[in-house]
Parts: structure tokens; sequence; C-alpha cells
């Protein structure tokens, strides 16, 4: 395992076989989320969408959490600064925050948010904005912003209500309570839980099977779908119709065919020998 950025170790980044596994690494700080650490996020996000060979994607955290959410001692940092330059900071460190979830939701290929302990705040959107989320036995959910005086900030107001509808989502961000792994499953927010010792391998095995289609198809049928709850069905209808078109011309698709038609050209002449015989 080696860090994603070689100035940082924050953020580190395994690849072996199909799947890689990014791991958020602030163990001390519940991997709670700093700047430079969402920097190396997004180089991390880049390499993992512009490696062919990676074909999914497992982001779990180091140590007993998954991630604490924003760190403490940057907010702090971010009040401190002269009250006329809080408001234009404020919105630069969203852009970032912003720009690095959106890279993890769009990355054109299956993702999967491997829960280990605690995800709360910001967090807790990393794992909801994943294609699919896996929690061990010791997992913990919470939308805490409302603790600090804040609002969700890291997509969970976009995410959240997607999974476990509109009003269950305002109830568990207006209360900002924690939801243990079964109850989590129930309402949908995550997708299937295990035991601790067994998570990763459980996260890879899954990746891997998802991750076995025509990468073109899949990552067009993503990124169509992460839309439809917007789109109309003609729209939707549309879109399909031109990811259909990039799809005709795939090398994927063309071998699929070739090989159905030389598979029945092979049955066709073995029956062929068998009724002359």
């Amino acid at each position: 395992m080696t860090p994603a950025n070689p100035n940082s170790d924050a953020i580190l980044l395994e690849a072996n076989g199909p799947v890689a596994v990014l791991t958020l690494n602030r163990p001390k700080a519940r991997n709670a989320i700093d700047d430079a650490m969402r920097a190396d996020l997004v180089a991390a996000l880049d390499h993992v969408a512009r490696t062919d060979a990676i074909k999914a994607l497992v982001i779990t955290g180091a140590g007993q959490g998954f991630c604490a959410g924003g760190d403490v001692k940057s907010m702090q940092a971010r009040l401190a600064v002269p009250q006329g330059e809080v408001a234009l900071n404020g919105w630069r460190r969203q852009q970032r925050t912003h720009h690095a979830i959106s890279m993890l939701h769009a990355l054109p290929k299956p993702t999967i948010a491997a829960v280990n302990g605690a995800a709360t705040g910001l967090g807790c959107d990393v794992a909801l904005c994943c294609d699919f989320i896996i929690a061990s036995e010791q997992a913990r959910f919470a939308m805490t912003y409302i603790l600090r005086g804040l609002i969700p900030d890291g997509g969970g107001m976009y995410f959240l209500p997607r999974r476990v509808g509109l009003s269950r989502a305002k109830e568990l961000i207006f209360s900002g309570r924690t939801v243990e792994p079964e109850e989590a499953l129930r309402l949908g927010m995550i997708d299937r839980v295990t035991t601790a010792d067994a998570l990763l391998n459980d996260a890879r095995g899954w990746a891997a099977e998802l991750s076995k289609g025509a990468p073109a198809a899949l990552a067009l049928s993503k990124n169509i779908l992460d839309q439809t709850f917007e789109l109309s069905v003609e729209q939707v209808f549309a879109m399909g119709s031109q990811a259909q078109a990039i799809c005709y011309s795939s090398k994927e698709h063309q071998e699929s065919v070739a090989a159905f038609l030389e598979g029945v050209a092979q049955r066709r002449a073995a029956k062929a020998k068998g009724e002359a015989a």
C-alpha cells in the first residue's frame, strides 16, 4: 500500500488486480478530513479514473473509524481568520469539498464504501456518495452537522433522501442521531452488513463481481442512472440512445457479437455433422 500523494500519507491507494482499495489514513484523528487530505483524495480519485486496469474502487478507513467528518481543527482555523474573510474562505473550502465528493460520485467505475467504524458528518456523506455501502457490525452512521450548527455540505441532502426517502432523511438530519448497522440496512441507508474481519474481503469480492462487465457500458449506465431522478423518461431514452451508439462501436460489443455468432456456427456445424452420420 503506497501513498497516493508522495508528499502525504493521509490517503493510501492499493491496487492489486482490478479492484483498488483507497484508505482514509488519519487514524489518530479518526480519519477526519482536512484540506491536505482533501487534495490527496482528489489526486487518488483522478489516478483511479485514468487507470484502465482498475475496474472498481473500495473506500475504507484506517484504525477504528471510517471517517469522523471534517477536521474540527480546520474548522477552528477557518473561524480564526478576519471576520470579513470567513465567508469567502468558507466558500472556497466548500468548492474543494464538492469537487472531491463529485469526483467520487461520478467515478466511471463501481464504488463501494466499506465502513469499518463511525461514519459521521462528512464521513457519512463520503459513504453515501458511493454506489454501494457495506458495513461491519462495528459501523455507526450519523449526520452530525446540526450538532455543530451546520447543514450537511458533502452531498448528504442529495444522496440520503434517494436512499431512505425524504421524510426519513429529514429525521436523520434534523436529529443528528446515530444509526447502527441493522437499522441502517432496514432503512436502505446501506446495502450489506458483515463482520469486521470479513469486511474488506467481502467488499473486494463484491467490487470484482460488479466490475466484470464491459467498462464502457458500465460507465455509461452509471452516468445515466445517477441522473434519472431528475430526468423525464424522454430524456433518459435520448441519453440511452446516445450511450448505446457508443457501445455499438466498442470492442467489447463487437467481440461479444463475434463470439456469439462463432458459437452458433460451431453448434450448427456439429448438428449437421451428427445428422449426416
